[in-house]
């Protein structure tokens, strides 16, 4: 199975919308149909796939009003052969969003899939029928293809429809990926968007302004707008409906840095972060193609296998953590968790059970980069390290514990890809120049922001012995914040070869000059 979900989950029990629509109604609803244009109802922000598996596939869509939405696939792009799944009811309680899995699908296939809305008020007024593609994943050797990073339309740095969007989007879209991880940040709940910005060479970045951007989110309606405002965009909606995507969460899909410790600033009417986080992790689930399972509907680290080559862990550095605090605990305890103890159990039984020659492990945080919880005062820290060159302390705990198991199950061909820090970085975990040594050597790549404001570089803690391979970020000349404008916009990509089993690591940047590149050998055995 691709994606591991739990025995009850099924079509129906994976809806973003009620799933009320039965087959024996979706049968007499005729695809395409066509009903008084100006009444139908609209496919509104494009379509969405995600979670690909060898036999499945997650199907997206919104409309803009009460809507049965029907969706049908097919393995040719005439639809000669289209198979109908059962039709939806897209309501008012998930902002008229579905989506849906689509199961029984041949592996290593181009599938083509499309829906239209049917008004509930009015059956005959049909919307237009949109058309998406994604290829599953295979059971047997083939080259695999994809990219990642993360951070989008973050630190104000919105839709500037005259320089053309966010056209890193784009740029991905050129190199035809199986799939695309969203390491996390996918939208800034906690960045109002501004109609103007004043850049250093005289000019204005000018954003595409909504309500819901205009503030920072609180509200369910608030954010479910931060999702909507992204797929706005006319880069983002082309690269969706062409390239599935594995989605993340990390901390600005709710507010800046949150943990249990977080303290809201003056802009929040709701003081409570776990109120915020309630309604930023439905939104999530609502508006990402995400496959979850009945009995965790909100989980969001999940295993995707993409045939014998590839097995991709998506983690959860978010839900789990303890407090950001000074992270220097000598033992692990509450004020250590990162992970927490059900995921990190789950990550050690995946990846020993795991048959794929490599193992990402898909992380919306990086381990050894330093990253203040206040970054002005360089007090507290957000993401494992803890700025201290001696053995594991803290949220280190947990990470000494995992790599330990890694080599002690000799567990191969494991690396780790992340985001977060907004430039693009390639680090060698060397046990020989670490403090703690039980260790495997590994690679860490770090790749965004795809549309946000560029910062760093970060500082390396030694203690897990990380080499700094290659770094691109700004210049102290340069500064920090620099806009999409100034072209450092950063993705990775991974190209792993059938026949030698090679897994090849770029690093790229808007304009798709490839800046560092590596070929990894596997082990084997």
């Amino acid at each position: 199975m691709a994606i591991r979900i739990s025995p009850e989950i099924s079509r129906r029990s994976l809806l973003v919308g009620a799933a009320r629509g039965s087959l024996a109604v979706a049968a007499t609803l005729a695809l395409p149909a066509y009903s008084r244009a100006a009444a139908r109802p609209l496919v509104t922000h494009g379509l969405q796939s995600g979670d690909i598996g060898a036999d499945r596939g997650v199907l997206w869509a919104r409309t803009d009003r009460p809507a049965k939405a029907v969706f049908e696939w097919s393995t040719t792009e005439s639809f000669a052969d289209v198979r109908r799944l059962p039709a939806l009811d897209a309501l008012p309680e998930t902002d008229h969003a579905v989506k849906i899995l689509a199961e029984g699908l041949p592996s290593g296939q181009d599938i083509f899939w499309r829906v239209a809305f049917h008004d509930l008020a009015d059956v005959n007024a049909v919307s237009e029928t949109a058309v998406a593609r994604f290829r599953t994943a295979p059971t047997e050797k083939r080259d695999v293809s994809f990219v990642w990073s993360g951070d989008t339309a973050g630190q104000g740095w919105g839709i500037d429809e005259a320089r053309g969007g966010m056209t890193i989007y784009r740029t991905m879209l050129k190199h035809r990926p199986d799939f695309f991880v969203h390491s996390g940040d996918t939208v800034y709940a906690d960045g109002p968007i501004k109609a103007e910005v004043d850049l250093p060479d005289g000019t204005k970045w000018k954003n595409v302004v909504t309500e819901e951007k205009a503030k920072v989110a609180e509200t369910l309606a608030e954010y479910r707008g931060q999702y909507k405002y992204n797929l706005m965009d006319a880069n983002v909606r082309a690269f969706n409906e062409a390239v599935p995507m594995l989605a993340q969460w990390d901390d600005h899909e709710v507010t800046n840095n949150w943990s249990p410790s977080k303290t809201l600033d003056d802009r929040y009417h709701d003081k409570s972060v776990f109120s915020l986080a309630a309604n930023a992790a439905r939104a999530f689930h609502e508006m990402m193609p995400t496959a979850t399972t009945a009995a965790e509907p909100q989980r969001v680290y999940r295993k995707v296998a993409y045939g014998p080559l590839l097995d991709v862990f998506l983690i959860d550095m978010r839900t789990y953590r303890g407090p950001n605090g000074d992270n220097l605990e000598a033992e692990e305890g509450p004020n250590t968790l990162f992970l927490g103890a059900d995921q990190r159990a789950w990550l050690k039984r995946e990846l020993k059970a795991s048959k794929a020659t490599w193992k990402v492990i898909a992380a919306d945080m990086p381990l050894a980069l330093v990253v203040w919880d206040d970054f002005k005062n360089k007090k507290g820290f957000e993401a494992v390290s803890n700025n201290d060159p001696g053995k594991p302390l803290g949220r280190e705990l947990e990470f000494a514990d995992l790599l330990k198991f890694i080599k002690d199950e000799k567990v191969t061909n494991t690396v780790w890809l992340t985001a977060d820090v907004h430039y693009t970085a390639a680090h060698y975990y060397d046990p020989n120049k670490a403090v703690f040594q039980d260790f495997e050597p590994f690679w860490e790549f770090v790749s965004g922001p795809l549309h946000a404001g560029t910062f760093g570089p970060n500082d390396l803690d030694p203690t897990f012995g990380p080499e700094l391979k290659f770094v691109k970020a700004p210049t102290a000349e340069e500064g920090q914040n620099l806009s999409p404008a100034a072209g450092l916009q950063f993705f990775g990509h991974v190209a792993i070869s059938a026949a030698t089993e090679v897994m090849t690591v770029t690093l790229r940047d808007a304009a798709d000059a490839a800046l560092w590149s590596i070929d990894l050998e596997p082990r084997r055995g």
